[in-house]
């Protein structure tokens, strides 16, 4: 037996553009059902907002995004979570966090690090902080 551990991200108004940011880095399918779409308006301003959101790639990357109706307290937080992708080479790596860096304050820039041959810490457009690496010998 095996389980799928899948990054949900919430929002308040821009689930929907961070699905579609997130799908020009990474590539894959984008799914999106609105409050109106399932019947669940309970504010008509945020009928067109995301109840439901994904993106799935063929390369494994998978996120989920909704966004908290304003009836719901909600609050982005600070150091609150990591989004950690990591791939087998550099070439890979480097293609995400130059998808992901526009827009983005640079936590730490990509490059060597003790645990691992490249890492970077960016906190993207969206308030969303991101760790990439490539896998090193700790990793594996």
């Amino acid at each position: 037996m095996s389980i799928k551990s899948v990054t949900h991200l919430n929002f308040r108004g821009d689930a929907r553009s961070a699905l579609e940011f997130y799908r020009s880095v990474f590539g894959g399918d984008l799914a999106v059902v609105t409050y109106r779409d399932a019947g669940a308006v309970s504010e008509p301003a945020e009928a067109d907002q995301v109840m439901w959101g994904q993106v799935a790639a063929d390369n494994g990357f998978q996120v989920m995004a909704y966004d908290v109706p304003s009836s719901m307290p909600w609050e982005r937080g600070e150091n609150s979570f990591f989004v950690s992708v990591r791939g087998e080479s550099a070439q890979e790596i480097t293609a995400y966090w130059e998808g992901l860096s526009g827009g983005a304050t640079v936590v730490r820039p990509l490059g060597p690090a003790p645990w691992a041959p490249l890492y970077g810490m960016l906190t993207d457009r969206f308030g969303v902080v991101w760790v990439l690496d490539v896998v090193g010998d700790q990793g594996r």
